[in-house]
């Protein structure tokens, strides 16, 4: 199928398989369709690039591609008479010398030791002179992005103009880390990872061509844990024919050697110990992890394989026909499809958290074995637990939840009517590996804060209400809460200033609240904040503010205040600083108010039973919440459709 390098004498050394099976040709490169179809016709239309950029990860053919590119150029057939091909003879003199890395016109140069802007002057004086005997000088530099800054800048000018006669084919894993400047006078091919499907296809050509019976189950391991590199594929092969001894027959070599070899555990027990673990048997999963332990599986692959079969679970979850693929061995096939059935998707996305979260503890950890173990008993006893929406309809099939809001005392005075809907979306609360969801349903959260109903404009931004509202919606959190934004102070509108009358579309702030949500209009962020948080208010009317500046107030914050307001009211603001204590800042207004609305809220049945199934959860935020369409009371504050 591909021109490989002729098999050794057998008096020759040995030869890894990554140098023996080495493309010779494009038709020899496998999973880099795209760029061989580019190369071929480049060099079939002579539209040579002077500069070639190969990136990807390991093992996927970069220096192959290189070398392949420097004979493709050079040929010159095996009559002495060719031009550039895209299928080089290897016979001719110079396909021969490059094959044999002894061409002295093809010149590699390894960046990874030679990193100095000293190496790079030596090869940029060698390209002033034209080559001995091909038709082109190529310079193959890999790993070319390990080269220091000073050596980059001193190519860029020999890079982007080079002589007729030169070639520059860089290679590299780390093309991030190469300056822009070079990126843009490259053309760049990014090799991908080969397929498992196509490596082990190539693996089991290599297997035959050598002689050696392998099973198909053995290769698709084989190209699984190469993980896209063919070089780390052959390299694994060429393991696997030393390693293996023979099996049911003489020279063959069966899926459990290769699996005692990779220390990979055996793929039917990973789906007992993860049917066990989702049961909560907690003994049996710790005997089937020890027992694939002593077999030779690595602890941190056995909770991969974890993962890897909660992935695929998943997946078939959401499209059942993913486990009708033939690919598919039919155990998995059948097991998966039963698995997938019984468990929930809450409970999958949960252990699938929890076991990628250990399995970088197990990486970490002195004894890895150890560290799986808890993981899985972890993972085990939170298998057990019902999921979040389960817990909330539990809750309210009970009744401890009360499902209407009490009514205040009718004699209360200032007091708003209340709405007469059910209140609230359900609790969320973030322990270290569950969160509860929103319920299917309203769920009833008993009496939020009600205080005097203010005159004037709306709220700043998000600030919370000082209105009552028809419920009220609760976030636990293990983190401390956030400093909320500033409340509506109560003041009322006053009359406005006998100044000049203002520009139509002037703005008119009518209280101090109107005032910071101008600044916050107009794209004054840090005078906002001091505002919020600096700011104790002595007196406001139209064209007048008297305010106590807190201890980080900025010195100028009054002339600043005044020059702007007058600026984008078209009228003369008096902004003056007071020793009078005057009243709490906006942000102090928030927290005071948020602090009372979250006791409120956790004397709530609902809310007690949430901080009591997650231990360590905290009522960090407390919203309100609009009334549904045709429940809204025109008395409570809070108009139809909008929060309150």
């Amino acid at each position: 199928m591909n021109q490989q390098v002729p098999s050794p004498d057998p008096a020759t050394p040995y030869r890894v398989l990554a140098r023996k099976y080495r493309p010779l040709t494009f038709s020899g490169l496998i999973g880099q369709d795209i760029m061989v179809r580019t190369l071929t016709n480049a060099i079939e239309t002579d539209r040579l690039a002077h500069a070639y950029l190969l990136t990807g990860v390991r093992g996927v053919g970069k220096t192959t591609t290189a070398r392949i590119i420097a004979r493709a150029l050079n040929c010159i057939g095996a009559d002495g008479n060719g031009g550039p091909t895209p299928d080089p003879c290897g016979a001719c003199e110079h396909c021969v010398a490059i094959t044999e890395d002894r061409h002295m016109d093809v010149l590699e140069m390894d960046a990874a030791s030679r990193t100095g802007i000293d190496d790079i002057r030596d090869l940029i004086a060698g390209t002033s002179y034209r080559p001995v005997s091909a038709r082109y000088k190529v310079y193959i530099v890999d790993e070319v992005h390990m080269l220091s800054g000073a050596a980059f800048n001193a190519l860029l000018k020999t890079l982007e103009e080079p002589p007729e006669h030169v070639k520059f084919i860089f290679a590299t894993t780390e093309a991030r880390k190469i300056p822009v400047t070079v990126l843009s006078r490259c053309q760049r091919f990014d090799l991908r990872r080969v397929g498992e499907e196509t490596l082990a296809s190539y693996l089991a050509d290599i297997a035959a061509k050598e002689e050696a019976d392998i099973g198909q189950r053995a290769l698709a391991l084989i190209a699984r844990a190469a993980d896209g590199s063919v070089r780390d594929a052959l390299s694994l092969l060429d393991q696997a024919l030393a390693h293996g001894a023979a099996g049911e027959t003489e020279g063959r070599y069966d899926e459990d050697q290769v699996r005692a070899m990779l220390g990979l555990a055996d793929r039917t027990r990973i789906f007992d110990l993860f049917e066990a673990v989702m049961k909560g048997e907690v003994k049996q999963a710790l005997e089937i992890l020890e027992e694939q332990h002593d077999a030779g599986a690595d602890a941190t692959i056995v909770l991969s394989d974890l993962l890897e079969v909660t992935h695929w679970l998943t997946r078939v979850k959401i499209a059942p026909e993913v486990a009708d693929d033939i690919s598919v061995p039919e155990a998995e096939r059948v097991r998966g499809k039963k698995l997938a059935e019984s468990l929930a998707m809450p409970v999958l996305a949960r252990a699938w958290q929890m076991l990628l979260k250990g399995l970088a503890e197990a990486q970490q950890a002195p004894n890895p074995l150890q560290a799986a173990e808890m993981v899985l008993v972890r993972t085990a006893y939170a298998a057990e637990l019902p999921a979040p929406a389960e817990i909330i309809k539990s809750l309210q099939r009970t009744g401890e939840a009360p499902m209407q809001t009490p009514a205040p005392k009718p004699d209360a005075p200032g007091l708003a009517p209340p709405p007469s809907s059910t209140a609230g979306d359900g609790v969320k609360a973030a322990g270290e590996d569950a969160g509860l969801a929103p319920p299917s349903e309203p769920v009833a959260t008993g009496p939020s804060p009600v205080e005097p109903k203010p005159v004037g404009p709306k709220p700043v931004g998000n600030a919370p209400s000082a209105l009552g509202s028809p419920g009220v919606s609760l976030a636990l959190s293990p983190e401390p809460p956030p400093v909320p934004e500033a409340p509506v102070p109560e003041t009322a509108e006053p009359e406005p200033a006998a100044d000049a009358p203002p520009r139509p579309d002037a703005p008119r702030p009518g209280s101090f609240a109107e005032v910071v949500e101008l600044f916050a209009a107009k794209r004054e962020a840090v005078l906002q904040g001091h505002l919020l948080s600096e700011v104790h208010l002595v007196r406001f009317e139209p064209g007048r503010i008297e305010f106590r500046p807190g201890a980080h107030a900025p010195r100028d914050l009054a002339n600043r205040m005044g020059e702007l307001l007058s600026r984008w009211t078209g009228e003369r603001w008096v902004v003056s600083v007071s020793a009078e204590t005057g009243a709490p800042s906006l942000a102090e207004q928030a927290e005071s108010l948020m602090r009372k609305r979250r006791k409120e809220a956790a004397r709530h049945p609902l809310v007690r039973a949430a901080l009591e199934t997650f231990p360590g959860a905290k009522i960090t935020e407390v919203r309100d919440i609009a009334p549904a369409d045709g429940d809204g009371d025109a008395d409570s504050g809070t108009p139809e459709g909008e929060d309150g």
